[in-house]
């Protein structure tokens, strides 16, 4: 029996991610950097923890791409006011800028594909997501 939602899914996340890559590196990032750059212009400041759980990456890959993010004048880490043991991660005015462009480009892409797919195909993938979500009741992000 074929896996009818992992591959598909898998396929769509890889197509994504390659497509991204060339829109991503224009503006001088990869795209899991521009993933964390948009979320951090949406969410920051943020927890390094929050950041592991969101992106499922070792805490060590996460803190040399924030090494990287920050030499570059992206990001900043400053003291988490609330426990002193820990970091807050969020965008320079340069990372804010550049969350926006990027969220153009998600947001010019994201209106190519609506125009490929009827509300009733819309209303399916939006089903098939929100089953996907009871299935593995996860939560990444604390709401």
């Amino acid at each position: 029996m074929a896996l009818e939602f992992l591959s598909p899914l898998h396929k769509a996340s890889r197509q994504i991610s390659v497509y991204l890559e060339a829109h991503t590196r224009e503006l001088g990032v990869s795209p899991a950097e521009g993933h964390v750059i948009t979320y951090l212009g949406s969410y920051g400041p943020v927890q390094v923890g929050e950041l592991v759980r969101v992106f499922g990456m070792k805490q060590s890959t996460l803190t040399s791409m924030l090494d990287r993010l920050e030499r570059a004048g992206m990001v900043l880490r400053v003291p988490n006011p609330d426990d002193r043991r820990s970091f807050l991660v969020d965008t320079t005015d340069y990372g804010v800028d550049l969350a926006i462009r990027l969220t153009n480009v998600l947001t010019l892409f994201e209106e190519e594909i609506r125009e490929c797919i009827t509300d009733q195909e819309l209303a399916g993938f939006r089903a098939v997501m929100a089953a996907v979500d009871q299935v593995t009741r996860v939560q990444l992000r604390e709401r």
